[in-house]
């Protein structure tokens, strides 16, 4: 297993993640993602910084730039590759490559984003990553991710004990008393024009 603490994260630094990030890309995926974003932070302002706790090859991070053009971006990446192709986007400067268990979050930002990414951590990790997404945000913390009322696991392309579903946003309530829920909605696979991934997602700001 390396120098992971955990299967998942060898799972995405390796071979898989490679072939991740190679078909998630693309101008429809950045649409989507632009209108996906104009939705989910609607309620949330001015914001003038950003880190993305699993960024990939920066496709979300890009479509903020967008709506934000004078965002400052910061991106965490496990996966080698990926993490090369987001530097192109953001700069080898705000790229930690690396798992997000390591990020020292430091410095906060208005707004820790995690998209498809608590998904895929092992439930006796998620403590953690609840820790360093709380805090790394100054104002805002997004949770994007498939949703169950209790926590699920079920396959992911063939392997098992790689997704895992749950109330990820309500058990971060729990945990920080400091958060209140904004604005939250949900992205179908099959809308007709900006298709996500059944993504269910949770505004939450720190009081």
């Amino acid at each position: 297993m390396g120098q992971y603490r955990t299967e998942q994260e060898q799972f995405w630094a390796g071979d898989f993640g490679n072939a991740y990030l190679l078909r998630n890309q693309g101008v429809d995926l950045l649409a989507s993602n632009l209108k996906f974003f104009t939705k989910a932070l609607r309620q949330a302002g001015s914001i003038s910084s950003c880190v993305e706790f699993g960024a990939n090859i920066g496709m979300n991070l890009q479509a903020l730039k967008l709506l934000y053009p004078s965002m400052k971006l910061v991106g965490i990446e496990i996966n080698h590759d990926a993490a090369t192709r987001l530097a192109e986007h953001i700069g080898d400067e705000n790229v930690f490559e690396g798992s997000i268990f390591d990020y020292p979050a430091e410095k906060q930002v208005d707004l820790a984003l995690i998209k498809g990414v608590l998904i895929h951590i092992h439930p006796e990790m998620l403590e953690l990553a609840y820790e360093k997404l709380f805090k790394a945000a100054r104002k805002f913390i997004l949770v994007c991710e498939y949703y169950n009322p209790s926590p699920i696991s079920i396959s992911y392309r063939g392997h098992q004990e790689r997704l895992f579903k749950r109330d990820f946003a309500g058990e971060m309530l729990d945990k920080f008393p400091e958060l209140e829920l904004v604005d939250y909605g949900f992205s179908y696979r099959k809308d007709p024009v900006c298709p996500q991934d059944d993504i269910t997602w949770f505004l939450l700001r720190k009081k």
